[in-house]
């Protein structure tokens, strides 16, 4: 199957473009929208979360992940990575950084091949689309072994951010629950949170963390929105309280 995980957002013509060019390429394989609403110009919040989502789905899944905000320039390699079997095509701005750093194996190659036309402002659906649909299909694309690009190598295995807010308000961060003792307190401002297993373990509007269904830490609030109760925005950055 082929997966995708982009910021383009649900409105306007940018997924279904990009879902019929993999359409034509690849009519046979199963295409499956994970997110499109992943941190906007934001390849490093976007990093972790989708490290965080990737274990579920089989070996040799092929992942198109574009977050892209040096899309047309010479800032980023177009690239491709096998992680734990798993296939990742997109940019090379530190994307697929903490997929690589979690797995227990992972090799990069720079795309070489080209297509007959390539927009400056499209490299998903002129570029990354093609060579996710080759691997899909079985099909070698012509690529250079190569080290993800160094600038990223720094990059923390947990980060102590908000990288994600969901629609109920609650608060997904780049920390690995198993990153964290469930007697630990995180402050945000003036605010101190404890654990919690479950919303209904505390009182209405009341803030806390919990441990969600990707094994992150979250912060959320009973019944209401933690990003409005608690000013949060994507990059808010979390203390952490032994």
């Amino acid at each position: 199957m082929i997966v995708l995980f982009t910021d383009f957002g649900w409105r306007g013509p940018y997924v279904g473009q990009l879902k019929a060019e993999l359409c034509q390429r690849a009519p046979h394989t199963p295409v499956i929208d994970l997110m499109h609403d992943a941190p906007p110009f934001n390849p490093r919040a976007a990093a972790y979360l989708l490290a965080s989502l990737v274990g579920r789905f089989p070996e040799n899944t092929v992942f198109l992940a574009v977050v892209d905000p040096g899309v047309g320039t010479q800032q980023r390699r177009p690239c491709v990575v096998e992680a734990d079997g798993r296939w990742y095509v997109g940019p090379d701005n530190g994307l697929f950084n903490i997929v690589a750093k979690h797995a227990r194996q992972s090799e990069s190659w720079e795309i070489i091949w080209q297509p007959q036309q390539l927009s400056a402002s499209f490299h998903g659906r002129d570029l990354f689309a093609p060579v996710a649909a080759q691997l899909a299909e079985g099909i070698q694309p012509s690529l250079k072994k190569c080290q993800l690009a160094d600038d990223y190598q720094r990059w923390p295995d947990d980060l102590a951010e908000v990288i994600y807010i969901d629609n109920f308000g609650n608060a997904i961060t780049g920390l690995r629950a198993a990153s964290l003792a469930k007697t630990a307190r995180l402050s945000i401002g003036e605010q101190h949170l404890t654990y919690a297993k479950t919303f209904a373990e505390v009182p209405k509007n009341m803030p806390f963390w919990y441990v969600n269904s990707s094994d992150l830490v979250e912060i959320a609030v009973n019944r209401n929105s933690a990003a409005e109760r608690l000013g949060l925005v994507i990059g808010s950055r979390l203390g952490i309280l032994d």
